[in-house]
């Protein structure tokens, strides 16, 4: 396979797994993603035929567009964090409302080099996936370790993705 010039190998081949396997079983995927800034969707739509599995994507950055376009209610952020199991957790169930997809994964975290505190350092990451018809949500947080923010980055996405195989 030809090189991408996008995507680090990893990411690429992660992501055509995610659309291949998707679409064996004919399931939908979308993503809610703050750290990752649109990176999980991006690496998706690099896959020939990922319209046949990819739903739809949620840049939600900010406080307020986790609000706005996800249903996030302002008590849960003010109350844990907007980096928090319980933001990820609402980031994926909006997803899944506010979207025709099966399965969904949310990432929120402090990528750096900046935003880190004692509690929650850089590199601290939470996802959430939820599955269109079940109550439980899964949400874990996760201290990454990588060394610049677009190594963070590339470790959250690679595990969104593999959040999102069948």
């Amino acid at each position: 396979m030809a090189a991408n010039p996008f995507f680090p190998e990893d990411l690429y081949e992660l992501a055509r797994r995610v659309i291949e396997e998707n679409k064996a079983v004919g399931r939908m995927v979308s993503v809610a993603e703050s750290c990752t800034g649109g990176l999980v969707c991006a690496a998706l739509t690099e896959i020939p035929g990922s319209s046949a599995v990819l739903d739809r994507g949620f840049v939600t950055y900010s406080n307020e567009a986790k609000m706005e376009m996800l249903g996030v209610h302002s008590d849960i952020i003010d109350s844990f964090g907007a980096v928090s199991p319980a933001t990820a957790w609402a980031m994926a169930q909006g997803a899944i409302a506010k979207s025709r997809a099966d399965v969904s994964v949310a990432i929120s975290g402090i990528a750096g080099p900046d935003g880190g505190s004692e509690m929650k350092p850089v590199g601290t990451v939470v996802f959430a996936c939820a599955r269109r018809g079940e109550e439980e949500i899964n949400a874990e947080q996760k201290l990454l370790d990588g060394k610049s923010r677009a190594e963070i980055r590339h470790q959250a996405a690679i595990i969104a993705l593999e959040l999102l195989l069948p």
